[in-house]
């Protein structure tokens, strides 16, 4: 990666969900790029710590790293959607509470405290917030079925994603909020669909997806887009 030529040199950046194979690759590219002076990893075992599933925590985040900013650069890079409990619904019968309120806890009400929380903290001449979605959260795309809990909490993400950015296009007018598909990637979270044969290593699609957003301007904040730039339908 060549670096992030839109942001001011020595821009500060901000990655949640560290400690997952694609929020790491974040950081270290991030870490790579000369003209960025400080990256932050958060995740449950750093410092301040934060967990999606601890609304408290996410608030204290904000509030300890308040003084380290105002950050150029955040990227919440944490997801869920299959855990030692759980997999993917294939089917109707197969939906319970227990899965769909964790599910939505991690991918959705966590990620939506979070434009609460830390929007305040973007930079007001450049400030760039992207929440890793999936494109088998579009509605419109939705063409296999299955998978009802993931589908619905990234649909629902993206609801947020669209009315936050509305909101703050009156009040932070520099600032690009948007909705990404990292694609498919080689990590926990693909394994056990063939991700490790059909994904792309994390590092590849972390520098596509700083490519994208370093290419972003504030008339596209509200977008769903790919990891290749292309504009997703909802």
């Amino acid at each position: 990666m060549s670096g992030l030529s839109s942001m001011p040199d020595g821009y500060r950046a901000l990655v949640v969900g560290a400690g997952g194979a694609i929020g790491a690759a974040f950081v270290q590219l991030l870490q790579s790029d000369p003209r960025c002076g400080l990256v932050l990893g958060l995740g449950r075992q750093t410092a301040p710590a934060m967990d999606l599933e601890q609304a408290a925590s996410i608030a204290a985040a904000a509030s300890q790293l308040t003084p380290r900013g105002p950050f150029h650069l955040i990227i919440n890079a944490a997801g869920v959607l299959h855990t030692p409990e759980f997999m993917p619904e294939k089917q109707l019968s197969q939906l319970d509470p227990a899965q769909l309120l964790r599910t939505f806890t991690i991918n959705t009400f966590g990620p939506a405290l979070l434009l609460r929380y830390f929007s305040p903290l973007l930079d007001r001449r450049r400030g760039v917030m992207a929440m890793l979605s999936a494109k088998v959260g579009s509605i419109e795309d939705n063409r296999l079925g299955g998978w009802y809990s993931y589908r619905a909490s990234k649909a629902a993400l993206n609801m947020l994603i669209k009315t936050a950015a509305i909101e703050l296009r009156r009040s932070q007018a520099q600032t690009v909020l948007v909705a990404l598909h990292p694609g498919t990637v080689s990590s926990a979270l693909s394994a056990p669909f063939r991700g490790a044969e059909i994904g792309r290593p994390a590092d590849v699609a972390a520098a596509e997806m700083l490519s994208v957003l370093d290419g972003l301007t504030p008339a596209d904040s509200g977008q769903f887009l790919s990891y290749s730039g292309e504009r997703l339908p909802w």
